[in-house]
């Protein structure tokens, strides 16, 4: 069904930027996709959320994200981007795309495989 691929990370120093995009693949016209986001994991924590972004253009960023990060949205793509600033170390982690949305009338949930933002003092 539905495929995501993650783009754009890598190993930048601290204050630099990163953008990392999220291609979603599968959908049609019973599979399809509300919102995508951003989430990540750093090791030994839990998998957080970063931004997310409705088929609206209605926004979500935790905390740690505003001011810095900016998600954006391709509906004809089916791509969302993360542009990220101002990075700090603690902001290394592995960064995840997931998709929301519904195959015929049941809620689904999606998950790219994950991209490696490494970010050095």
């Amino acid at each position: 069904q539905v495929q995501l691929v993650e783009s754009g990370g890598g190993l930048v120093q601290a204050g630099g930027s990163l953008r990392l995009s999220c291609a979603a693949s599968g959908t049609n016209i019973v599979v399809k996709i509300n919102t995508m986001g951003w989430y990540r994991q750093a090791p030994g924590k839990q998998r957080e959320l970063v931004a997310s972004i409705m088929t609206t253009g209605s926004t979500n960023y935790a905390d740690s994200a505003k001011g810095r990060f900016a998600i954006s949205r391709d509906n004809a793509k089916n791509t969302v981007y993360l542009q990220m600033n101002s990075l700090k170390p603690d902001d290394t982690a592995v960064y995840y795309c997931n998709a929301g949305g519904r195959v015929l009338f049941d809620t689904r949930e999606w998950w790219g495989q994950g991209t490696q933002v490494t970010v050095s003092s």
